[in-house]
């Protein structure tokens, strides 16, 4: 197997790390492999969109999710560093309500698997960043939701020294934690 699994503090949240062979002329990785990533993970999980974005420092995205259809994310960057933020929605969960987040860069290759089920955002600590997420459903835009960034009920602690988010209207307009709009 081509990775290393290890468990995050939420429930179903997991830290993925691919091998990479390097020497002085780069390296290689394999991203990803459906076959491994069941076995890894437990799940059976079938990836339908991919999508990336780039950023630039100090920008803010989130806190997302669809509600009808909720997307499991297998995130990652490629180029740069983000602070990554995921918050268990699910009522049932033993970790709801709670958030946890975790530094991903393109030096350290590391990717996170958001099941089903979370918000998910993330913010951008260097000049830029490339962010590349694999989702589970297709976006669904009258189905998305935010929680507002700075939501004082989850609490996320953004590494943000110094800096001002750089928000979308949609996310400085979001609503604050209401857990009517999360999952059973």
């Amino acid at each position: 197997m081509s990775l290393t699994v290890t468990k995050a503090p939420l429930d179903g949240l997991l830290m993925i790390e691919p091998k990479v062979f390097g020497d002085e002329r780069g390296f290689f990785s394999e991203s990803f492999n459906q076959r491994d990533f069941n076995a890894a993970t437990g799940t059976d999980y079938t990836f339908v969109q991919d999508n990336h974005s780039r950023s630039a420092r100090g920008v803010l995205r989130g806190l997302h999710y669809q509600f009808s259809a909720p997307q499991g994310k297998l995130v990652r960057v490629t180029s740069g560093s983000v602070f990554d933020v995921a918050v268990d929605l699910r009522r049932s969960s033993p970790t709801f309500k709670q958030w946890w987040g975790c530094e991903l860069s393109a030096a350290n290759a590391t990717q996170l698997w958001v099941p089903p089920g979370f918000a998910h955002g993330f913010l951008v600590l260097s000049e830029s960043a490339d962010f590349l997420y694999k989702t589970t459903d297709y976006y669904q835009p009258a189905d998305e939701r935010a929680i507002r960034w700075d939501d004082p009920t989850v609490g996320v602690e953004w590494p943000l020294a110094g800096l001002v988010p750089s928000l979308s209207g949609k996310d400085s307009d979001a609503p604050l934690f209401d857990a009517e709009r999360c999952y059973a």
